[in-house]
């Protein structure tokens, strides 16, 4: 694993700059670094040696040096790609995975993508026609981000990085607040630095002449197979998942595996007897730790297991730290608990794998059991449903209110994915005048525009897919394995398996019995029965509880009081809502996480804060202006929770 950065053109002091911005994320790659000047580009390189140790250092060239490729990630079938190549006439240098890139691309241009299986950010620059060919991975497990500065494209595997840049302007997306309000993640691909974008996954990118072109090369169709049998299905899940396992252990160097306890991530460690698991959990029993489930799973499948009790005084006091490594605000809780489960298995291991994707490619999440808990109430006129609807609104929080309304509208203006914040009224309430208020479903409705003919469960996956993996899940794997110089794989987002699971009809995703119920039912062959049909827990943090103590209440509401609170919110409101989850009116843990979590990433960016673990409270550069509490007003419970 690796970071890469660029920028083309010929600023002063270009050595200097490109090095600094290499440096700037040297925890991607800790073990050496590259560099690449020519005519009009400079390119940077952070290595993490996993495979080839010796000779796989970058930028590496094709024969006649005409291309450079610098790559984050990990090609699992480079060793086919690279013997069909040397049948084609290159010839290769080293053994390891980067070189069929450069060859791959010399061979066959933007049709190479379609041909890899693996994890993947990159960068080629072709030196005869001075273009830069930049492409992310299928799924977007590996990042990439691009600016245009002063005339200048500029690129790199983390925002930081290009905020080094010469005369980058550090400016505040607010659009890009108004849709995290909503979706507790950056939920599109422009940043919350204006002027930097995430490059979508499954798209490539070529700069040249100063103009960029953006081009999508997959997409992940679903085409259910209502023929399949459960057996046939369920055998053709295990012999996938057991070959993408296989191919997602090769490495020069050792492997182990994160076990929360729950299906999927036990699944990946069946196939890890003798070798070293890990996982951490919290004080407070099973509610708030799985390292018991764990530990007796370990025994049972012969792992050499690690687990870690994560502390109250741990936890806030790497916060901060957290959230810088993350680029941008991220409410996910459990991004925490990934950090430390990680910076254990560092002590160990240099490449751990893990079960992320597992519940968007089967139908693992509990919330896609609603379409069928509202298919009755849904077949009466929607006329009636909107009015019966309109009525509940008006209601206070009582037994079936909210099934009213949500049974009222399509999955496409219920459901804007894994996870749902604050309402509309409620955005109108909590957000300064000046900052854009507008509806999620600006962001969902192109991703389901594409899901014409499919069933209301296999939307809310794609949705996921598009939207809540790349935002939350891959993105917390990704910079919390990276910030402990470590190789987080994920052998459920594969294409073999995804193609498998695309094939599944939803009788054997989501049914009366469980949710993902082909994969559990594989699993069962491999795990004891009691682990396979185990509800998700992922790392659950005690954050509601937290809140409710005084030391907790009391830096939150610090920080909900600060004068950069009063930039962007409402502070009033923001102090109801604490106050009511404390005196247990209602449970507001996850609106409060969101706008904290917020200002804590702001007042390390913007304010100048450290980043590093230390001292509570959080904010020192913010000074605090008195608290004006009013009364409670009616705020509406969650669906969901943090998931890993």
């Amino acid at each position: 694993m690796c970071g890469i950065v660029g920028f083309s053109g010929e600023i002063e002091d270009r050595d200097a700059v490109i090095r600094a911005m290499t440096d700037r994320i040297t925890h991607r790659g800790p073990d050496s670094s590259g560099f690449f000047l020519d005519d009009g580009i400079a390119m940077g390189f952070r290595r993490l040696s996993i495979i080839d140790l010796s000779t796989g250092d970058q930028p590496i060239y094709n024969e006649d040096r005409s291309l450079a490729v610098t790559f984050n990630g990990e090609i699992y079938n480079y060793r086919e790609l690279r013997d069909a190549l040397k049948e084609k006439g290159h010839q290769f240098y080293t053994e390891t995975d980067t070189e069929v890139l450069v060859h791959g691309y010399e061979e066959w241009g933007e049709d190479l993508l379609v041909r890899l299986r693996g994890m993947f950010a990159f960068a080629i620059w072709n030196k005869k026609d001075h273009s830069l060919f930049l492409a992310r991975d299928f799924f977007g497990i590996k990042p990439l981000h691009y600016a245009v500065v002063n005339g200048n494209f500029v690129y790199a595997s983390e925002i930081k990085s290009i905020l080094d840049f010469p005369g980058f302007e550090k400016k505040l997306n607010k659009d890009a607040l108004n849709r995290y309000i909503s979706f507790e993640y950056p939920a599109a691909f422009e940043t919350f630095f204006e002027g930097v974008s995430c490059l979508p996954p499954a798209h490539f990118l070529r700069y040249q002449g100063g103009k960029v072109e953006i081009s999508r090369y997959w997409e992940p169709k679903f085409n259910p197979d209502e023929s399949l049998t459960e057996e046939e299905a369920v055998s053709r899940v295990e012999a996938v998942f057991e070959d993408s396992v296989a191919a997602h252990r090769i490495s020069d160097v050792e492997v182990g595996c994160l076990l929360s306890g729950g299906v999927d991530s036990s699944y990946v460690a069946s196939y890890f007897s003798g070798q070293k698991t890990f996982t951490v959990g919290f004080s407070g029993g099973g509610q708030y730790s799985e390292i018991g489930y764990a530990e007796e799973l370990a025994g049972e499948i012969g792992t050499d297991h690690h687990s870690h009790v994560i502390t109250p005084e741990e936890y806030w006091g790497n916060f901060r730290k957290v959230q810088y490594f993350m680029d941008q605000p991220l409410a996910d809780a459990s991004c925490v608990a990934l950090y430390f489960v990680l910076k254990m298995a560092r002590k160990y291991v240099k490449v751990v794998l893990s079960g992320e994707g597992a519940d968007e490619l089967f139908g693992g999440y509990n919330i896609y059991h609603e379409p069928d808990d509202l298919a009755a109430y849904q077949r009466l006129p929607k006329g009636l449903r909107s009015s019966l609807a309109s009525l509940a609104e008006k209601l206070p929080d009582i037994s079936g209110k909210n099934f009213l309304i949500r049974g009222s509208k399509t999955v496409e203006e219920r459901f804007i994915g894994n996870c749902s914040m604050f309402t509309m009224d409620e955005k109108k309430a909590l957000l300064k005048d000046g900052i854009p208020v507008t509806p999620p479903q600006l962001v969902t409705k192109p991703v389901y525009d594409r899901t014409q003919g499919l069933d209301d469960v296999t939307k809310m996956q794609y949705l996921d897919i598009n939207v809540w993996m790349p935002g939350d899940i891959l993105l917390k794997a990704d910079r919390m394995s990276m910030a402990n110089s470590l190789e987080l794989r994920v052998p459920f987002l594969d294409r073999r398996v995804f193609d498998v699971a695309s094939s599944l009809p939803r009788r054997l995703k989501v049914n009366k019995v469980n949710t993902k119920f082909a994969l559990r039912e594989a699993a069962k062959r491999h795990l004891p029965q009691a682990t396979a049909h185990r509800k998700k827990l992922g790392f659950p943090v005690p954050i509601r509880a937290w809140l409710r103590e005084e030391e907790y209440y009391g830096i939150v509401k610090k920080a909900f009081t600060s004068e950069t609170a009063e930039q962007f919110f409402n502070t009033e409101f923001l102090v109801r809502l604490l106050d009511q989850h404390r005196s247990e009116k209602h449970d507001n843990s996850r609106k409060i996480w969101t706008v904290f979590a917020f200002l804590v990433w702001y007042d390390v960016y913007f304010n100048g804060a450290s980043h590093e673990a230390g001292d509570m409270p959080y904010f020192p550069s913010v000074k605090t202006g008195a608290a004006k509490a009013e009364t409670p007003e009616n705020t509406q419970e969650e669906q969901t929770r943090y998931s890993v």
